[in-house]
């Protein structure tokens, strides 16, 4: 039995994973597995069960569903063999809903210059690149290539090699790892460190209310749990007033429906405040669902890192995948990625062709 095989691991180390867990099967022996990042339980599982109910309250477990047919169950909302509907709406991942008929404004263009980090024996290179307003900057790559690095030296936290200036912006940051220190409740973390966004209507709407903050709004910081940590860092973060947002994995502890609004929450905020955000997140889905342009981080882990300048979703996720020589393909209902099973035809197919990674026309 495995519970969340795939937390803190990159892309290319949760395929392995899945791979290895994959290879325990024998006519004996069975694997159970909880997994809440989509895209990998669709490359591991045979079947999938579906968990529905109340959080903490009381919780169904469905009979097993073959892979695509449960996770669209899971998406839709509503099981047919049972007419049972256990969430309001469905989860869809169209690239398109996502800018909710906004009129962008992409008029104000920053630009970082070209910087060299070295820290002991690592060693990272970031090209020259620009990002504007209303834009979600997604950073891929595997661990140990310089991505919280990078985070750190747009954030003014370290100095690049040879101190050059970097633009002086408000930034907020949401850090990888969470530690609770605050001695009181949610409410006076908020009204300590965020009050003003906090009590404003239009960030209620849109990143307190989703995210489901009123059920832990009276709970002690430190009895909170992964996951509830996580939602309360992601609101403190979106809640200082910045021009930039850097947040650092923010689907680590989420379940896979929190992942989704998560998401929505993120795309929306930035939309909305008309500001640029960087995102590291290895949940393939959440980062294909909420990028703009794609930063591809390549090189020797833990050696020496290029992160590339940005580009866009396409031929980012393209150079990303091929690097890990993976390829995935759209689901028709839901639209959310899936890996194709290594060597497969259509694994075959894509690679022959140089796809590696699929936009279905709507979200062009």
């Amino acid at each position: 039995m495995f519970d969340e095989p795939s937390s803190y691991l990159d892309v290319k180390q949760r395929l392995r994973a899945a791979e290895i867990i994959r290879s325990l099967l024998d006519t004996t022996t069975y694997v159970i597995c909880v997994e809440h990042d989509l895209s990998v339980l669709d490359y591991l599982s045979d079947f999938v069960c579906i968990l529905y109910g109340a959080p903490s309250v009381y919780g169904v477990v469905t009979l097993p569903n073959s892979v695509r047919e449960g996770i669209n169950i899971f998406l839709d909302g509503f099981i047919p063999t049972e007419n049972m509907k256990f969430r309001s709406e469905s989860l869809q991942f169209r690239l398109a809903d996502a800018a909710d008929g906004l009129i962008l404004d992409k008029s104000q263009a920053l630009q970082y210059p070209k910087m060299q980090k070295s820290q002991g024996d690592f060693k990272l290179t970031v090209e020259e690149g620009d990002f504007t307003n209303s834009e979600i900057l997604v950073m891929m790559g595997e661990n140990g290539t310089g991505k919280t690095t990078f985070c750190k030296l747009l954030a003014g936290l370290t100095k690049p090699d040879n101190n050059q200036d970097i633009p002086k912006l408000n930034i907020s940051l949401k850090p990888q790892k969470i530690a609770p220190k605050f001695p009181g409740t949610v409410r006076q973390l908020f009204f300590k460190k965020i009050r003003a966004s906090f009590l404003h209507p239009q960030f209620q709407t849109d990143v307190v209310k989703p995210l489901k903050i009123d059920n832990i709004i009276d709970q002690e910081v430190t009895t909170l749990s992964g996951g509830e940590l996580q939602r309360v860092a992601i609101v403190l973060a979106l809640g200082v007033p910045a021009d930039i947002y850097l947040i650092d994995e923010p689907s680590a502890y989420l379940d896979s429906e929190q992942r989704i609004v998560c998401s929505k929450v993120i795309r929306r905020f930035i939309l909305h405040s008309k500001k640029t955000a960087f995102v590291v997140e290895h949940d393939f889905i959440m980062a294909t669902y909420l990028a703009d342009r794609v930063i591809v981080f390549e090189g020797q882990p833990s050696k020496n890192s290029l992160a590339k300048a940005p580009e866009s979703l396409l031929t980012g996720c393209n150079r990303f995948l091929k690097n890990l020589n993976v390829t995935f393909r759209r689901d028709p209902n839901s639209f959310r990625p899936r890996i194709n099973k290594l060597d497969s035809q259509m694994d075959k197919e894509q690679k022959a062709a140089g796809n590696y990674f699929f936009l279905d026309n709507s979200d062009l």
